[in-house]
């Protein structure tokens, strides 16, 4: 089976290199990357089984297009590819954020099965929280889309109405984590603790409350309530944030990222 990703910048190359870091025996997935420039191509080949100049030659083959590209590409790129797979019915995902299944098939001048997938940017890493949303697909494409995209963290199918929201908590979700990372080493300098060193505390304090909730399938208050005895430092620093609008400035920051 032939994935092809169209688009080899910080996304698709991050896809490519995910997927081949984490092959596993019998896996016979095939990725081909197209991308119009040397430089990327060059970067990517290692990572993959060709490289392409041409987005059709890249997509003649394909059973898989993946379109990795900016959102004002997407029309660009649909019509180099469109040609080249008029005779076959190839699954399309698309990563480019705001563009609807809809536009989609409306560009391909059919009803392909089709994934609008956003992942965030710690795919890099395999730690992704991918969200997908499908049309006109199938039970066996569907669980092909989530394995592979399971390889590169945790994949969930989402409402495609969902999606915007979902890409506000998830993808613009990354840079707002690391907003309090930010802001939180800067106390701990201010604190007096060298500035890589509370990098480090905060980072690894955000991993281990994360996996409290992964782990423990609990509710935050629960795990905040095993750290908050009555009277404690804990509950004055919860109460002194709540003061100067912590969770509303969160949910207020998350609105404003709809699309």
């Amino acid at each position: 089976m032939q994935l092809t990703i169209i688009g080899a910048g910080n996304m698709g190359g991050a896809i490519a290199q995910g997927l081949f870091n984490h092959k596993t025996a019998g896996d016979n997935l095939q990725v081909v990357v197209a991308n119009p420039g040397q430089a990327k191509r060059d970067a990517i080949a290692p990572f993959c089984d060709a490289t392409f100049i041409d987005n059709a030659q890249a997509a003649a083959n394909a059973d898989i297009i993946l379109l990795a590209v900016k959102p004002w590409l997407i029309d660009r790129v649909i019509a180099d590819v469109r040609p080249a797979i008029e005779k076959r019915t190839p699954i399309i995902v698309s990563i480019a954020a705001g563009i609807t299944i809809e536009h989609l098939q409306e560009q391909f001048g059919r009803q392909l099965p089709s994934f609008r997938v956003i992942p965030n940017t710690a795919i890099s890493l395999a730690e992704s929280m991918t969200l997908i949303a499908a049309q006109d697909t199938t039970e066996e494409q569907n669980n092909m889309i989530a394995s592979i995209f399971g390889k590169l963290g945790k994949a969930l199918f989402i409402p495609e109405s969902l999606m915007n929201a979902g890409t506000a908590l998830t993808s613009c979700g990354i840079a707002y984590a690391l907003r309090y990372i930010r802001a939180a080493t800067e106390g701990g300098v201010e604190m007096g603790f060298p500035a890589a060193q509370a990098r480090e505390m905060v980072a690894q304090t955000l991993i281990g409350a994360a996996q409290l909730i992964l782990q423990n399938n609990s509710h935050p208050e629960v795990e905040i309530d095993k750290v908050t005895t009555p009277g404690g430092i804990t509950i004055k620093g919860l109460n002194a944030m709540e003061a100067e609008g912590f969770t509303n400035a969160v949910i207020k920051g998350l609105k404003a990222s709809l699309i």
